[in-house]
């Protein structure tokens, strides 16, 4: 390609925290969902799964890089089942590292070959769900008031007059931010890669926990520009925020969005059925009556929103999934990124 919470504490479970009782086997039928895009989707996803099936989710909403450290922590002792959505990177690490495990669904045959590239690199442990292009977003209005030509191009991000009217989030937590490193990185190569990380440092005001959290805060005002995935930046458009969203010039990453079983689950059964039902046609074009997901989706058969970022038009490049998705290369980035990088002065 060129491309809540839903807590379930009855009164044996409390007796087990207050140590009065052994935690009792979870219910059959129940299903624990980790998912790491956008809370309203999540939402929607496990209404229309219950729906479907009469499976009871309880889900959980965190960044990619959030639901890595956890499913790291809790390896010997899954609390998880399905790990559904967030950028493909940290699948990739977790399927390298044995959190997840190997699943061959039947809908494979109906997803696009990008999806099932995922899957096989990882070995069957992780699988598409939808496709989204790396690329920022500005307020317009800002932008106006404050005199900036408007930005065409990474290299446009470095203007002194952008000092402190950047945001991004920290690639430690967020696949979103992860992403953008890599793209940089791969772009640019990594030494001068580095360098513009560190004179962006100049102007970015807050790298914030979340991947779409900057979308929301050039919507509202608070920031100038953001770096995310173009679809995060499309509904705060769509609601008429004075906002442009931004191809850049130089081009340009992208994601694959993933979905794993975790290793060791408990409801090994009901993730399968959770795996299956998200690549459907139908579960993949919940995203879009939602107003919130205007990414690609991985299901031939299912319909790419039209206000969805026009791919023929973005210039990529070539991404390499599985070299940066790797375990050794995402802990090197990551650690070079925290001293080169996050603990720069300014």
């Amino acid at each position: 390609m060129r491309t809540a919470i839903a807590v379930r504490l009855g009164a044996c479970a409390l007796a087990a925290l207050l140590g009065l009782a052994p935690a009792p086997a979870r219910a059959q039928g129940d299903l624990v969902v980790i998912c790491a895009n956008v809370e309203d989707w999540c939402r929607v996803m496990v209404t229309e799964f219950e729906r479907a099936t009469g499976i009871k989710v309880a889900m959980t909403r965190k960044s990619s890089g959030e639901t890595y450290a956890q499913l790291k922590a809790e390896a010997q002792n899954p609390k998880t089942d399905i790990w559904w959505g967030g950028t493909g990177d940290p699948h990739l690490q977790a399927a390298e590292e044995g959190l997840t495990q190997e699943y061959a669904s039947p809908a494979m045959a109906e997803l696009h070959p990008w999806a099932v590239k995922q899957w096989e690199q990882s070995k069957r442990r992780t699988v598409g769900i939808f496709a989204g292009a790396m690329g920022f977003g500005f307020n317009t209005k800002q932008v106006a008031d404050k005199k900036i030509a408007e930005p065409k191009c990474w290299a446009d991000l470095l203007d002194s007059k952008l000092k402190d009217e950047v945001q991004v989030a920290d690639p430690n937590s967020a696949g979103t931010a992860y992403n953008f490193l890599a793209t940089i990185v791969q772009l640019m190569g990594e030494d001068k890669g580095f360098a513009y990380l560190q004179a962006l440092h100049k102007n970015v005001n807050q790298y914030t926990k979340s991947g779409a959290a900057p979308a929301k805060a050039v919507s509202l005002g608070e920031t100038t520009m953001g770096i995310n995935f173009q679809h995060d930046l499309v509904p705060f458009v769509l609601q008429g925020a004075p906002m442009k969203v931004v191809s850049p010039c130089e081009g340009t990453g992208y994601e694959v969005g993933s979905m794993s079983i975790v290793k060791g689950a408990k409801n090994l059964d009901n993730a399968r059925k959770w795996y299956d039902w998200a690549l459907s046609k139908d579960a993949q074009e919940v995203g879009a009556r939602t107003k919130t997901s205007y990414q690609v989706p991985a299901n031939k058969a299912a319909k790419t929103p039209p206000e969805a970022p026009d791919f023929s038009k973005i210039k990529f490049i070539d991404y390499d999934f599985a070299k940066y998705g790797s375990s050794e290369v995402r802990k090197r980035l990551l650690a070079r990124w925290d001293a080169d990088v996050k603990n720069l002065a300014k």
